[in-house]
């Protein structure tokens, strides 16, 4: 087990099994709803992702967030940003949650709405390059 991730479970108040990262086990519910009413922008990703050869999860709880996407293998969470995150409190929270992630030395991808739809290409071939995968 990660002594690290034992502390930040501790000190956060979350639960953690080892092999997993913490998480507030009250947010399954949500995650599953969020699973079963994800957005076009996050189905359309999820199209893509989940054809890849690493393992991709969607809508996971980690600390006391809901991640978009998570690739344990890469340490890589993808985040698919709407409107609501380019207010100014919009951004403060994503702040505050990319420097939360990144304690469990996380790497967090953000893309917007706009760029899925009109760029989903590019993002892919970003992706591709991300995580060193041949198409």
């Amino acid at each position: 087990m990660n002594k690290k991730f034992i502390q930040l479970a501790k000190d956060r108040n979350l639960l953690y099994r080892g092999g997993f990262l913490p998480y507030n086990p009250t947010l399954l519910e949500h995650a599953r709803n969020l699973r079963k009413h994800a957005t076009p922008e996050e189905r359309k990703l999820w199209k893509f992702l989940k054809s890849l050869p690493i393992r991709v999860l969607r809508q996971r709880p980690i600390d006391h967030y809901i991640v978009d996407f998570y690739i344990p293998a890469q340490n890589t969470v993808i985040e698919i940003d709407g409107g609501q995150h380019f207010s100014e409190v919009g951004k403060q929270m994503d702040s505050t949650r990319t420097k939360t992630l990144e304690l469990y030395d996380l790497k967090v991808l953000r893309y917007t709405n706009l760029e899925i739809i009109s760029e989903f290409d590019a993002v892919c071939k970003l992706l591709y390059s991300e995580f060193a995968l041949d198409r």
